[in-house]
């Protein structure tokens, strides 16, 4: 059963207090590699969702690029880069993957899962090497071997996983577009039911049956016995409010399954009620739904009014732990879109602040947020 996310929900959020972990300062926009723009990230775990021990410490996926002096550009050179975290703080382990893997330009977000010392990495293979630029988006898998040292080795040609039939989701095949406004197949999030150890995909899609053009949608695809994936029905979609309902997942917690997606003001329709710059969820007592927006709206974090764009990108582990990187910070009623200068300037580029959140069947909130570090304080 796929639930909508409507109008109505998102009108509500404007009668309630916006769940708001802090504002972002200077000390916590500070680059952790000065050269490079780094902003998606996602924790290596363990298939029950929990992130995963690691060398006294943990690793983490975290996508970057170059800064050439305007943030849009990070998206054509976006690689993933591999990430030691522990008490001493974050140690760069380089780009996780060769280049000759795939047909692909580019690397974007995903998920990766660490079973018996082999790691199964799930991203978006976006564009094409021989033809560069494009905004084609692909859903791929590849394996690897983790070594004591945090580094994975050996890893195996990358593969389509999951493709789109053109009926349920669209396929995201477009060359040109800019980015907000493309259409979506991407952001592989792994999933392993409890009950019965069933493997699912769920991922940023769009409506393939919707002719409006703000028809974003939260895709899933099953695994089945022979390793194969089949797509399903999407779980939430968004068709006439939203565009893009990016880096979706779900998490078991307490009985309960929980979908979880990120999504920006600038791409609500703009003939509709528009929620803020946060990290979206709805709860179900089954993976098939029906499923209810979390707080009555589906906000869960939201970024403050008066920093509207300071973070983005939230992807939380079993834990309930949040991570998300630092946007555009400190614009002070600047707008980053209209002042390539201003765009410049306020992009930080590096992980913001962990939060931790509270599930209680229906209503989530924020309990603390705090240095990612601290994750292995003690």
């Amino acid at each position: 059963m796929t639930t909508a996310w409507t109008a109505a929900h998102v009108a509500a959020i404007k009668h309630r207090p916006l769940p708001v972990p802090g504002l972002i300062g200077e000390a916590q926009a500070r680059r952790i590699l000065p050269d490079l723009l780094l902003w998606d990230m996602w924790p290596l775990q363990l298939p029950d969702g929990r992130i995963a021990p690691v060398n006294g410490g943990s690793l983490w996926m975290i996508l970057a690029a170059p800064d050439h002096g305007d943030p849009v550009l990070r998206h054509f050179e976006a690689r993933i880069r591999l990430f030691h975290l522990d008490a001493g703080g974050w140690h760069d382990l380089g780009d996780m993957l060769p280049r000759d893997l795939g047909d692909y330009e580019r690397e974007w977000s995903g998920s990766a899962v660490l079973e018996d010392g082999s790691v199964t990495l799930y991203f978006t293979a976006a564009g094409y090497v021989d033809n560069p630029g494009g905004f084609q988006q692909r859903l791929v898998e590849t394996r690897g071997t983790l070594q004591g040292d945090g580094r994975i080795t050996g890893w195996s040609p990358v593969r389509e996983c999951v493709v789109a039939d053109g009926k349920i989701y669209l396929a995201a095949d477009r060359h040109e577009g800019a980015p907000g406004t493309i259409k979506a197949f991407r952001d592989p999030a792994f999933f392993v039911d409890p009950v019965d150890g069933i493997r699912y995909l769920a991922f940023t899609a769009t409506l393939a049956a919707s002719s409006d053009a703000f028809n974003g949608a939260i895709g899933l695809a099953r695994q089945g016995a022979d390793g194969a994936w089949q797509l399903l029905d999407p779980i939430v979609h968004a068709d006439t409010l939203n565009n893009e309902l990016e880096r979706a997942q779900i998490l078991a917690h307490q009985g309960r399954y929980y979908v979880f997606w990120s999504t920006q003001r600038s791409v609500f329709a703009p003939d509709g009620p528009t929620g803020p710059t946060g990290f979206y969820g709805m709860v179900a007592d089954c993976l098939s739904g029906p499923w209810t927006p979390l707080n009555g709206t589906g906000l869960v974090i939201a970024n403050p009014d008066e920093e509207p764009m300071q973070a983005f990108s939230w992807f939380a582990s079993a834990e309930l732990l949040v991570c998300s990187f630092v946007d555009h910070w400190g614009l002070q009623g600047r707008d980053p879109a209209t002042n390539a200068f201003v765009a410049a300037e306020t992009f930080a580029g590096t992980p913001a602040p962990m939060a931790q959140i509270a599930l209680d069947g229906g209503t989530s909130r924020i309990v603390e947020t705090f240095a990612m570090d601290r994750l292995h304080a003690c």
